[in-house]
């Protein structure tokens, strides 16, 4: 039989893993795996068990949050062997599984994990660390992983926003200096984010439609400080709207970016903690993960598969 780890966060989201939890092992056996279980105990015991397990598997799956995810993609990219990751979303947001079409039904997860196909997948490298889909500094990053489980397990995406909207008054502004593809630019900043993503903070869209994740390139949206509150009046709306302004943001794609300030800067990596730091790097490792996706999904997320459909699409007109 082929070998699978199962690590689960038994605290993520609502705990709705932990009834079905005997369904999952069941797919999973069907699936044709002897499957090793491991529950987390503590902060970064995904990531500890990932790089530290010495068994012969074929595939590692996990399940819980971003960060659960966050922390078994950062393991394997660590190791000298790498197999395919598969992921059930038991958390609050699960953005990187939407971008992905992952069901949010645990049972249809389960199997895309156990049967489906694996995706080679850009990864972002954060100085020395590892990210699946979003490093970000300024307004409102933080709120992820400050506010409390027990208040995202109650109130999902309104915890977020209850969170954030305590901040709005109170804008931290950054001076940076950003070098990407031989172009410099300076200015002031109060957010910034570089995603391989379709979904941020569970709003979908933000980013833009064509988001494919294995080309080696992020998508990168920087929202200048606002002089006035007309200015933070027509950002909000922007961003209510999912339409970027020149005016105020500076959006491009790139496979390599610095980010260089005089003071340290808070950063989040996946909605976890990414330290403080007063200069960044930021670089893409293309096609550097495999996850477990839905056969019908390549498609949609893939440079090829865009192509391919954009092709069929053309030849049906005609």
């Amino acid at each position: 039989m082929k070998k699978m780890l199962f690590i689960y966060n038994p605290n993520a989201g609502t705990g709705l893993l932990k009834p079905k939890l005997s369904e999952v092992l069941d797919i999973f056996v069907k699936g044709g795996y002897e499957v090793t279980v491991y529950p987390t105990q503590r902060y970064h015991d995904a990531l500890s068990k990932t790089i530290s397990y010495t068994d012969d598997y074929d595939i590692v799956v996990c399940s819980g949050g971003d960060g659960t995810l966050d922390e078994v993609v950062t393991g394997m990219a660590q190791r000298e062997k790498q197999v395919p990751i598969g992921y059930i979303p038991a958390g609050t947001t699960n953005d990187f599984a939407n971008s992905l079409h992952i069901s949010k039904d645990m049972l249809e997860a389960a199997d895309t994990a156990a049967n489906g196909v694996p995706f080679p997948c850009d990864v972002g490298i954060f100085n020395d660390d590892f990210f699946v889909y979003i490093a970000a500094f300024g307004l409102f990053t933080d709120v992820s992983y400050e506010t409390k489980q027990s208040m995202k397990n109650v109130l999902g995406h309104l915890a977020y926003v209850l969170e954030g909207t305590k901040r709005i008054f109170n804008i931290p502004s950054y001076h940076i200096k950003v070098t990407h593809d031989g172009e410099t630019l300076e200015d002031d900043f109060v957010f910034g984010m570089v995603t391989n993503s379709r979904s941020v903070g569970g709003f979908k869209g933000i980013i833009g439609k064509n988001v494919v994740f294995d080309d080696g390139e992020f998508e990168v949206t920087l929202i200048k400080t606002p002089k006035n509150p007309i200015e933070l009046n027509e950002i909000i709306g922007s961003l209510v709207i999912k339409q970027i302004d020149s005016a105020h943001m500076y959006s491009f794609r790139t496979g390599s970016i610095k980010f260089e300030s005089v003071e340290e800067i808070p950063w989040t990596l996946d909605g976890e903690f990414g330290g403080e730091h007063d200069e960044v790097v930021i670089k893409n490792r293309k096609q550097g993960l495999k996850i477990m996706v839905a056969p019908k999904a390549i498609e949609r997320l893939s440079v090829k598969g865009r192509i391919e459909a954009a092709i069929q699409e053309f030849q049906g007109e005609e």
